[in-house]
């Protein structure tokens, strides 16, 4: 949602082990008037938050009518699943680190329906989604700077606006002019509420990880890629060493399911080399994947959870090239079944 200046406030919303992290929020609701017991650091606390929170809108506001100015560029990837209501867009901004100087920083997230063309904002306008978030501006070193958040609206074409900008350490003192970009990334959403056979984006990843603690509530957009006690750490591009395992990861959902709740899935594999020239040439198949009552956990419950499918793949034995996983999904109590690719390039160990 889009408010007017006048009702721009923040929040810090801690509790738990998100105290440490705490979210800065946007909420809709008119700043408090000043009072005698609100002391001089209150309010050039809450002067400062304005002042950060006017500066991102107005970046955000500016690209949207067309005049996108970033002292760095910023990199976009994105995923789909299905949401309790509408769908859940897990996203990753990738950056230079050297290109900023402070520690923190604040990432604006604006969903825009998508128009022939944007009107300046004016006045009380309301998105489908917007808010700021804090962000740690570090990375390990040698490696850029990678940033997950997530957000979930309905089905449809939208624009998405992304403005990061630099924190100074101390608001007090003199500081060197704080570094900002910004980008716009159209996005067409799916819908997986039809019923319908149908799958997450089939996601390439460096890592599955168990996680003690499932990401519920604001959480969610915080760490996005955590699905139920899992967590997938997205792989930063396409590219594997020799060394390296292929994992590949996805969601499959609405599957037919009985009113014993029975189920019964098939994934196949099969792996694919392009060849100069001369299309592709088949390499080889995993061994098929079977998704029904006996072999998931007694707790699953198919009728509201999604089936979390996958393959991890070694490489040694893989020549330098580009590849093409083709991955066929077969629901066998009705038979109908879909087909999804990821491609990927082997480089030396």
């Amino acid at each position: 949602m889009r408010r007017t200046r006048e009702q721009v406030a923040f929040t810090w919303v801690q509790s738990g082990p998100r105290a440490a992290v705490a979210a800065l929020m946007i909420v809709c609701m008119a700043l408090p008037a000043p009072v005698a017991a609100q002391t001089t650091p209150d309010r050039r606390a809450e002067d400062v938050h304005r002042r950060e929170a006017e500066a991102l809108l107005n970046i955000a506001d500016a690209a949207m009518a067309g005049r996108l100015s970033s002292d760095v560029p910023l990199r976009w990837s994105n995923d789909f699943f299905k949401a309790q209501s509408g769908t859940f867009v897990p996203f990753t901004i990738t950056v230079d680190r050297s290109s900023f100087h402070a520690a923190k920083g604040l990432m604006y997230v604006r969903a825009a329906k998508r128009t022939a063309v944007h009107a300046p904002p004016r006045g009380d306008v309301r998105y489908p989604f917007d808010l700021i978030f804090p962000v740690e501006l570090s990375a390990p070193a040698g490696q850029p700077l990678r940033i997950s958040r997530g957000f979930a609206v309905a089905p449809g074409d939208y624009d998405i606006y992304v403005a990061l900008r630099e924190r100074a350490e101390d608001p007090g003192d003199r500081q060197p002019r704080l570094k900002a970009a910004v980008l716009k990334q159209p996005l067409t959403v799916p819908d997986f509420w039809t019923g319908e056979l149908t799958t997450s984006t089939v996601m390439l990843a460096d890592s599955i990880e168990d996680v003690r603690n499932p990401a519920i509530g604001d959480d969610v957009m915080e760490r996005p890629y955590v699905i139920g006690s899992h967590e997938v750490r997205r792989a930063g591009n396409t590219a594997f060493r020799q060394n390296r395992e292929l994992i590949v990861v996805f969601l499959i959902y609405n599957p037919t399911v009985t009113a014993d709740s029975t189920f019964d899935i098939e994934v196949d594999y099969n792996l694919f080399r392009k060849e100069n020239g001369a299309g592709e040439r088949y390499v080889t198949h995993t061994t098929p994947q079977r998704f029904k009552p006996g072999s998931m956990d007694p707790t699953f419950d198919p009728k509201s959870g999604p089936i979390l499918a996958g393959q991890g793949i070694l490489l040694s034995s893989f020549q330098e090239g580009e590849y093409r996983l083709g991955i066929t999904v077969t629901d066998l109590m009705s038979r109908k079944s879909l087909s999804r690719d990821v491609t990927f390039t082997v480089v030396g160990s």
